[in-house]
């Protein structure tokens, strides 16, 4: 993939979140590809990813805008940093204004998104929202367990345990 069709990608998958068009984000992603949502967990294949952006990001958010900036791509992976934003629509937390900074890893195939990767600090958007703290607590543990399950979070602990083996 060029440089230029990755930019493309990108912007057809940050106007398709936007406007809360599930079908578009979807048509982003290989049949069977995958969004690693931080919030919502993975979602595989088309019709889950539009599921995951209809009925849960634009049920929970208002004036949702989602932008990309300076999106690499090298081979099969590219990256771009975000800025989104969105007014909250949970009832607890109805009214306030969330702005994320994001780093999104795209794994990419035949042009289309293979698996979608995000890294961004929830731990800002809950402060933001006025999550109590126990709350917060509470989520970032799951975040956390979510987190160091993955395959290759713990392929990298191994490979790290391994070679620290002889030193202990």
């Amino acid at each position: 993939m060029t440089q230029d069709e990755f930019a493309a990608l990108v912007k057809r998958f940050s106007a398709a979140a936007t406007a809360g068009d599930g079908k578009a984000l979807a048509d982003c992603f290989t049949p069977n590809g995958t969004y690693y949502d931080y919030i919502y967990g993975p979602h595989q294949g088309r019709g889950r990813i539009c599921e995951m952006l209809e009925e849960l990001f634009h049920r929970d958010a208002a004036e949702y805008d989602w932008m990309f900036f300076d999106p690499v791509v090298h081979g099969d992976i590219g990256y771009a940093w975000s800025l989104s934003t969105f007014i909250s629509k949970v009832p607890e937390y109805a009214g306030k204004e969330i702005v994320i900074d994001g780093i999104s890893r795209f794994v990419l195939k035949d042009g289309l998104i293979a698996e979608y990767h995000e890294s961004v600090n929830g731990g800002v958007a809950h402060a933001q929202l006025g999550l109590a703290p126990e709350r917060m607590a509470k989520v970032m543990a799951r975040w956390s367990k979510r987190f160091r399950e993955r395959g290759d979070v713990e392929s990298y602990r191994a490979a790290v345990r391994a070679r620290y083996a002889g030193r202990r």
